[in-house]
């Protein structure tokens, strides 16, 4: 039977992620000296896969991370799909005790099934599901071979995890992620399983820190 297998992979880490500042959707940072050395140890680890396809988000911390597999001529699309959710009101602000209880309260509302709920001036894990369900169904029909990249953002990868994994959106919190981890899943037909989760070898081996507990919803 047809597999393939798809490395799927959350950005480098920017200013911001190291500020404890918002990200999402609406701030378009670049990668900061940190994320590009974990970029460039990603592509040394993984440089010679013979990836059929780049996907990456709209945004350049996406596209940067994977910049070393574009500039080797590997074909490159771009999904508005593969976003960030968008944090509303609280994109560009530093995170603060009352914002975090704040943000306790979503996540305690999504992890209880009310994923309908969207921050203030933003997305829902449901609103951003219905844009990643084309992304979805093309993973899901496209033809076996070779190994595919994609490289996008926290949130938005957990939601997409819930997705191709078949798990409601109320459990995307149990696919904890640091920056520029991959996850390798093996996809037979439209069935998909985790080979590995969020795994950061690649990061270690090159003595590129990436200590630290899993990142909050804050610092996406």
């Amino acid at each position: 039977m047809a597999t393939q297998k798809i490395y799927l992979v959350r950005h480098g880490q920017t200013d911001y992620n190291l500020q404890g500042i918002v990200q999402g959707s609406g701030i378009d940072a670049s990668l900061n000296a940190t994320g590009n050395a974990q970029a460039e140890a990603f592509f040394r680890a993984y440089g010679d896969i013979d990836f059929s396809v780049v996907h990456t988000s709209e945004l350049n911390r996406s596209k940067e991370s994977v910049a070393g597999f574009i500039k080797k001529g590997i074909p490159h699309e771009v999904h508005a799909a593969l976003n960030e959710i968008s944090w509303g009101n609280r994109e560009g602000q530093r995170i603060t005790p009352e914002e975090d209880e704040y943000y306790h309260w979503l996540l305690n509302q999504w992890q209880i099934g009310k994923t309908s709920i969207a921050i203030e001036g933003g997305e829902s894990p449901d609103d951003v599901a219905a844009r990643q369900k084309p992304f979805v169904d093309m993973l899901r029909s496209m033809p076996s071979g070779r190994p595919v990249l994609i490289c996008m953002h926290g949130r938005a990868m957990r939601i997409l995890l819930c997705q191709i994994l078949n798990y409601p959106l109320r459990c995307m919190d149990m696919f904890q992620h640091r920056n520029l981890c991959l996850y390798l899943l093996h996809r037979t037909q439209a069935q998909f399983v985790v080979e590995a989760y969020d795994n950061t070898e690649h990061l270690s081996l090159m003595n590129i820190s990436s200590k630290g507990p899993a990142v909050n919803i804050g610092k996406k």
